[in-house]
């Protein structure tokens, strides 16, 4: 491969040389002749050599090229169709995989509708319950408090009754009944 520029070479000086004797050879005919002859097979020879020595090894190298070409070619080909009928089956069970999600997604749905609806009972329940409770201990304070009230207004009426019916003779009867029983009374009860 170091004498690539060979081949080059030699066929520009065939060329110049068979121009040459083609000028040549229409003045002179006969005395070129021999001279064209061994031109055109040097020129051959050389040309046959480098083709026999350069081409064998290119055409074999092109032509492993193209096979391997070839080779991965049928193997893309190959791929692409077993991809195609993979589609086309996946296209063909589509509806089926469609409708088998619809299912899906109506049970689940049903599910989660269940689920919130036990949820919502189970918090209205305790709410209820809240709320019987919060009833129940408003009413006891309720009542607590009504009692309370009845009972103060009973003492602020009984005081009233009392304050209306003491007057001056009253008072005067009860400061003279308690000093009596004073009087009266031993030394152990005064005490």
């Amino acid at each position: 491969m170091r004498f690539r520029w060979l081949l080059p070479a030699a066929l520009l000086a065939s060329a110049l040389a068979f121009g040459a004797e083609q000028k040549d050879k229409a003045e002179d005919e006969s005395r070129w002749t021999p001279w064209a002859w061994a031109n055109f097979v040097i020129l051959a020879g050389g040309l046959g050599y480098l083709a026999g020595r350069n081409a064998g090894p290119f055409f074999r190298s092109r032509s492993a090229k193209i096979r391997t070409d070839i080779a991965e070619a049928t193997r893309l080909r190959e791929e692409a169709e077993a991809k195609a009928r993979e589609i086309e089956a996946r296209l063909a069970t589509l509806a089926a995989e469609i409708e088998k999600l619809r299912t899906e997604a109506h049970a689940s749905f049903s599910a989660e509708g269940e689920r919130i609806g036990r949820e919502t009972e189970r918090h209205l329940a305790r709410i209820q319950q809240q709320t019987v409770q919060e009833i129940a201990s408003m009413t006891k304070a309720a009542s607590e408090e009504l009692r309370a009230w009845a009972a103060r207004l009973a003492v602020d009426l009984a005081e009233e009754r009392i304050r209306s019916r003491m007057d001056g003779p009253a008072q005067s009867r009860l400061l003279d009944a308690f000093t009596r029983r004073l009087g009266t009374a031993r030394p152990e009860e005064r005490q």
